[in-house]
């Protein structure tokens, strides 16, 4: 730990999630110097949650100088009012309906607060920080779980009218294919870890009733066993039925990469999750498809790049929303 933050400014960024959260006190340098996690146990309600937030921070704020604190940043799943710092039911946290959470915050601690679905907080800390340093208009996909967007756009963080900008999971790509986001062959049914489990699911049960063997799937009573990771595992290992999954998986990643190329002209494209874990496979397949369906001298400015701060990206989000 740098000792040298006690007596300089400092920030904290709240990363709350289904299953864990975390506090990070970093400077204005992207240096974290504190990191603390605790699990979420998102049955105890919002406001015992809350309570051990406040708890860690009175902790931290007991080894540096509070009035050195500047700003603190949230990253927290979406549905939220990042204007009025509401938080709206996210279907990972049960009971934070209408949780003012940025006014209860700015009332314990007296420093401002900001609030961003993480999607958007991520979008910032790549671009802060990461593979889209030095842009002025980026895209960045979760491509994990879900698939959403944060949108980079003329150097300000884009929100929309009523922070939905970028729900690009919702957008159809194909009348019938796996659900995601509610909607049969959406982006997200396509492109996303839950997506790509369901289309392996209804593939390799075609398969098996057609008499086809499927070595990472033998029977229809495992079905229910495969995931996003057990379908690349399998087509690294030069499966069949699961470089077809890919295949499919990766055209329709290829045409939503190009809609998004179309109509915002990015300079570039940062992806995470399952794009940096599998580029090699999925690179030269989505390229063929920019190739055809982009337009030439938009795809030809836009890079497509994985993301670059892994892991730790839930802890430098919610940092970089307080920088921002």
């Amino acid at each position: 730990m740098n000792s040298g933050v006690q007596t300089a400014e400092y920030y904290l960024g709240y990363d709350i999630g289904g299953t864990k959260c975390s506090i990070v006190l970093g400077d204005r340098n992207f240096n974290v110097h504190e990191k603390i996690v605790f699990q979420t146990h998102s049955e105890r309600g919002y406001q015992e949650i809350l309570s051990d937030f406040k708890k860690h921070t009175y902790a931290l704020l007991g080894k540096y100088d509070k009035k050195n604190l500047v700003k603190i940043g949230i990253s927290c799943g979406g549905p939220l009012d990042s204007e009025r710092g509401i938080i709206y039911s996210p279907p990972n946290l049960p009971g934070w309906d209408s949780v003012p959470i940025v006014e209860i915050f700015e009332k314990e601690f007296s420093v401002d607060v900001e609030v961003q679905n993480d999607a958007n907080a991520c979008a910032l800390a790549e671009w802060m920080m990461g593979a889209g340093k030095g842009t002025k208009n980026m895209i960045f996909l979760t491509f994990g779980t879900g698939m959403g967007a944060g949108l980079i756009i003329n150097g300000q963080l884009y929100s929309g009218t009523n922070d939905l900008a970028g729900e690009v999971g919702h957008i159809r790509l194909a009348e019938e294919g796996p659900v995601g986001f509610g909607k049969a062959g959406s982006f997200e049914g396509f492109c996303s870890g839950g997506g790509i489990a369901r289309l392996a699911q209804g593939i390799v049960s075609e398969k098996l009733k057609a008499g086809v063997t499927v070595d990472f799937c033998p029977s229809a009573d495992r079905l229910e066993e495969i995931t996003a990771r057990t379908v690349f595992e399998a087509a690294y290992a030069a499966d069949p039925v699961a470089k077809e999954i890919v295949n499919i998986s990766a055209t329709y990643l290829g045409k939503g990469l190009a809609l998004l190329i179309d109509i915002l002209n990015p300079e570039c494209i940062v992806i995470g999750s399952i794009f940096t874990r599998n580029e090699d496979m999925l690179r030269p397949l989505i390229e063929k498809i920019l190739e055809r369906e982009a337009i030439p001298a938009s795809k030809n400015v836009c890079r497509i790049l994985p993301a670059a701060l892994g892991d730790d990206i839930g802890d430098y989000a919610a940092l970089c929303v307080s920088l921002k």
